[in-house]
């Protein structure tokens, strides 16, 4: 009978990796290509003599140039990691649109029902380093380029329908309060639950992330929202205000805390090989493509700043008007070079897509490309995987670390010149982007419709446990706080906290695990 169980159970297990293209991938290049590809070359391709490649005992390393060659490279190979989405899933293929939308925004790549354009996609946890696990209690990107013939578009997203904060200064402050402790090199819990009852507009989107929504079963069934409020304007100049969310064909499946910390025991890497397997095997994964869509006086009327990143438009009152799909059916050839340097930036815009008028969207136009810049160089949107593929670059832009291409080759290299340099084009029904006054007050309505109406009686005793495993380990003083606010959202929430501090049934262990996975010590 034994010997039976062991049987099937490899059985299973050889079946699983015969349909595994992320585990196979060595073995499927080899079946592919038959033979050696080639001859062995150096970086300045100067082909390698067999015994320099082989050995270098009682030969002068100097003279070896594959030795050198290797060897130096290997010291620059790394480039900085991302301060944040510093690990990643992602993949290539196609958005079509399905519904005319042309009425509202004039952009191309919208123009007709059944037209394709290339896309690129990066899944990322927010906190989690290069070397993390991808079923940590976070937040997740959903970042979208569009290679349309107006140049790149990117929807620079997240997997919660609302942001961290409405005032961009705020931005340092949120990362380094989550990062590790500067002396420690720890998860401080006490540090994040300082920014989050010092910044009460946070415990919205954090509801969200301490609830059953908080660890998404991979990729591939993970939603995606714009966060902001764009401003779109159709072929009339006509304006209105959108956003775009993306919702999974597959459905939304999310992980419990005990099956996270399961899982990352044993496949830290468990989102991105879900979604590289899947599209292995032909499965691809889609998502629809909807908008919210406000008129000028809608925004007027509204009674509620729609321009708020940390609130969400109402689907009752605004509800979803579908748009199209995306679909992800290529894996990439190669990591680094298309989902490492793959650079997004909510300034990467088109005609008819004016942008968000808040602040977090200003800022975030400086904070993305000046981190591009900083890790990929001035010259970042040449790299293959970020230039504008359907569109001619006629940029005035010139020399800098490579990649350079031709440089712009001898055309003139200053506006505006009197030598047939490339021209601006001219817009006759441009508008400008509205300006929007915020202020700074707190309003928990949002959050306590979201544990009232949207998380059923057992999510929230859910939601109450996990809190109660993050805050165990903090100071007194951090969860008094944290108490007070929670009773401002609803009393029954804060009573529940309040209790369960009091009862000490949580775990006081102040460290990664308790952070990530809000493990439940029984």
């Amino acid at each position: 009978m034994l010997r039976c169980s062991v049987l099937v159970l490899c059985m299973v297990v050889a079946a699983k990796l015969q349909n595994d293209p992320a585990g196979q991938q060595i073995l499927i290049f080899k079946e592919n290509t038959k033979g050696p590809i080639g001859v062995m070359t150096t970086s300045a391709g100067a082909p390698i003599e067999y015994k320099d490649a082989r050995v270098t005992l009682n030969s002068r390393l100097i003279l070896n140039e594959y030795f050198m060659d290797s060897l130096t490279h290997l010291n620059r190979e790394r480039i900085p990691e991302r301060v944040v989405h510093a690990k990643a899933g992602g993949a290539f293929g196609y958005f079509e649109v399905t519904h005319d939308i042309t009425h509202i925004c004039k952009a191309k790549l919208f123009a007709n029902v059944g037209k394709r354009t290339p896309v690129a996609a990066r899944f990322s946890p927010v906190v989690v380093e290069r070397g993390g696990i991808d079923t940590s209690r976070d937040a997740r990107g959903f970042a979208v380029k569009f290679y349309t013939e107006e140049g790149n578009f990117d929807i620079v997203g997240f997997n919660t329908p609302m942001y961290v904060y409405k005032d961009p200064l705020l931005f340092p402050t949120f990362v380094r309060a989550q990062k590790r402790n500067p002396a420690t090199n720890l998860f401080d819990g006490n540090t994040f639950w300082d920014f989050l009852t010092l910044q009460p507009e946070s415990l919205h989107m954090f509801l969200l992330i301490f609830g059953d929504r908080g660890i998404p079963d991979g990729y591939r069934h993970m939603p995606g929202f714009g966060i902001h409020t764009f401003e779109v304007v159709n072929k009339h100049g006509e304006k209105s205000f959108v956003r775009f969310h993306f919702t999974p064909t597959a459905g939304i499946k999310n992980l419990r805390s005990e099956e996270a910390r399961k899982i990352a025991a044993v496949d830290p890497d468990y989102a991105t090989r879900d979604l590289y397997r899947a599209i292995g095997n032909g499965n691809f994964p889609s998502w629809k493509v909807s908008i919210q869509v406000l008129s000028l006086n809608d925004v007027k009327i509204a009674g509620f700043d729609v321009f708020d990143v940390t609130k969400v438009l109402p689907l009752d009152d605004y509800p979803l008007i579908p748009v199209g799909v995306f679909v992800l059916n290529n894996n990439p050839i190669n990591y680094f070079a298309e989902i490492e340097q793959l650079a997004f930036s909510p300034a990467n815009l088109v005609p008819g897509i004016s942008g968000g008028p808040d602040k977090v969207f200003e800022a975030r136009r400086l904070a993305y490309r000046d981190a591009q810049y900083y890790r990929l160089g001035a010259n970042f949107n040449k790299i293959p995987v970020n230039c504008p593929i359907q569109v001619k670059v006629m940029a005035y832009n010139r020399d800098g670390k490579p990649p350079v291409e031709d440089n712009g080759k001898d055309t003139p290299n200053y506006y505006p010149n009197s030598f047939n340099g490339a021209e601006p084009y001219h817009d006759k029904k441009r508008t400008e982007l509205i300006e929007i006054f915020q202020d700074e007050l707190n309003n928990f309505q949002q959050a306590t419709e979201l544990y009232v109406n949207e998380m059923t009686k057992d999510e929230r005793s859910r939601l109450v446990q996990n809190l109660l495993y993050s805050l165990g380990g903090v100071a007194k003083f951090l969860q008094d706080r944290a108490v007070k606010l929670f009773t401002i959202i609803h009393p029954d929430l804060g009573n529940r906290i309040a209790e369960g501090l009091a009862a000490n049934r949580t775990n006081y262990f102040n460290g990664y695990e308790d952070r990530l996975f809000n493990y439940n010590y029984k």
